[in-house]
């Protein structure tokens, strides 16, 4: 059975926003990290899996925002897989407080891919004993994400500085595009309360700008990242007024 990962995080200044909150990509990163971090532990992080010409490709990342942590708050980040089923796995986090309040929960969806196909393989195949612990941190499912008709387009540029070490636009950069494809105003008099990622293709390193297709919904924002005709994420945005 898998144990638990916990860590002590204190937030820093740069990882926050103009009011003090934590930004929107540091709290990915910092969730993206701690998947990361215990896949090694439990032996089938980054080394393990590119040795065999594999790798985890995060489908789902939804995120529920109780209470977003502010800078200099000492934090206590917890992560677990759930039990794993065929080529798919599931992990869950939860972020809390001092006083033991839950401030972030969080649930995803993973699949493991082969390198050179690029398509999904059985986990047991690959890592006998993967495991997992039957707890979720919230019951919900991994629906597929409804379609719009967006409102508006936003181009954004894809930067050096986007790619990550697996030579693709790294996901939490997609968490960017989306809420600052609202526009300032909106941004500057709304919160970020919850977020839902869901990934379907990965951008190449040399793409020079993608399109976020925007519609609004009240202080719900939906949100599709593409490049050409080709979709590659939808985002939901939960908001409310600052």
């Amino acid at each position: 059975m898998a144990n638990k990962l916990v860590e002590e995080h204190t937030i820093k200044s740069y990882q926050c926003d103009r009011y003090g909150f934590m930004r929107p990509i540091m709290l990915m990163n910092e969730l993206q990290g701690l998947a990361g971090k215990h896949a090694d532990l439990l032996g089938a992080g980054r080394e393990y899996c590119f040795a065999r010409d594999i790798a985890w490709v995060v489908t789902h990342m939804f995120v529920d925002i109780i209470d977003m942590p502010r800078a200099k708050e000492k934090l206590t980040y917890t992560t677990w897989p759930t039990v794993p089923g065929g080529v798919r796995s599931e992990r869950d986090f939860e972020i809390r407080d001092e006083k033991g309040n839950l401030r972030v929960r969080a649930i995803s969806q993973w699949v493991l891919i082969n390198l050179k196909t690029r398509r999904p393989v059985r986990i047991s195949d690959y890592i006998p004993d993967w495991n997992g612990i039957d707890e979720r941190v919230w019951e919900r499912d991994f629906d597929k994400c409804a379609d719009f008709v967006p409102t508006k387009s936003h181009i954004m540029a894809c930067r050096f500085d986007d790619i990550d070490v697996n030579q693709h636009i790294n996901n939490a950069v997609y968490t960017v595009w989306a809420t600052e494809s609202v526009g300032f105003d909106f941004r500057n008099q709304h919160k970020l309360r919850g977020i839902d990622v869901y990934f379907e293709h990965e951008i190449n390193p040399n793409t020079p700008t993608v399109r976020i297709d925007v519609a609004f919904d009240g202080n719900t924002t939906h949100h599709k990242i593409m490049t050409d005709e080709i979709e590659h994420a939808k985002i939901v945005c939960y908001w409310e007024d600052r």
